[in-house]
């Protein structure tokens, strides 16, 4: 049913909630995970012909991609070492939209991540990868509520 499963990961502890249901699908059915972390603009000009990203935050866009990589083949070599295929992307841009690009990309059968409960003016704030997911998706996705700090 399922031969490829897409996990978005943030870096925190609450997006890794979903790890345990993966790796019990990734056995089940044989599948590859694609662990995907973006690494979003903090500003985003839009024109008529083309969207441009600017990335300006505390830590360089460089050694963010760099800290993303390090931790998402960490998770790379633990599922492996548990027999599971799987493999690591940073990409950078808005991050439903890449989620949504890397999927279709990658051919994944699955789209895997926890959510992180906003609600409320958090939400109206900061946005719902999960929310827009669920309204742009064209393909399974399995949303699991994270709890806890992260």
């Amino acid at each position: 049913m399922y031969k490829k499963i897409l996990v978005p990961l943030d870096g925190s502890k609450r997006a890794e909630a979903i790890l345990p249901h993966v790796e019990g699908l990734a056995h089940n059915f044989e599948a590859e995970v694609i662990f995907l972390h973006v690494i979003e603009p903090h500003y985003v000009f839009h024109s008529h012909t083309d969207i441009m990203y600017y990335s300006i935050g505390e830590i360089p866009h460089e050694a963010n991609t760099k800290q993303a990589k390090l931790h998402l083949d960490g998770l790379v070599g633990e599922f492996r070492e548990k027999g599971i295929k799987a493999k690591a992307l940073v990409e950078d841009g808005p991050v439903a939209h890449i989620i949504l690009n890397v999927a279709k990309r990658e051919e994944v059968d699955l789209i895997a991540l926890a959510s992180h409960g906003r609600s409320g003016l958090s939400r109206v704030f900061y946005g719902s990868v999960a929310a827009s997911l669920l309204n742009q998706v064209d393909r399974p996705l399995l949303l699991v509520r994270a709890n806890g700090n992260g």
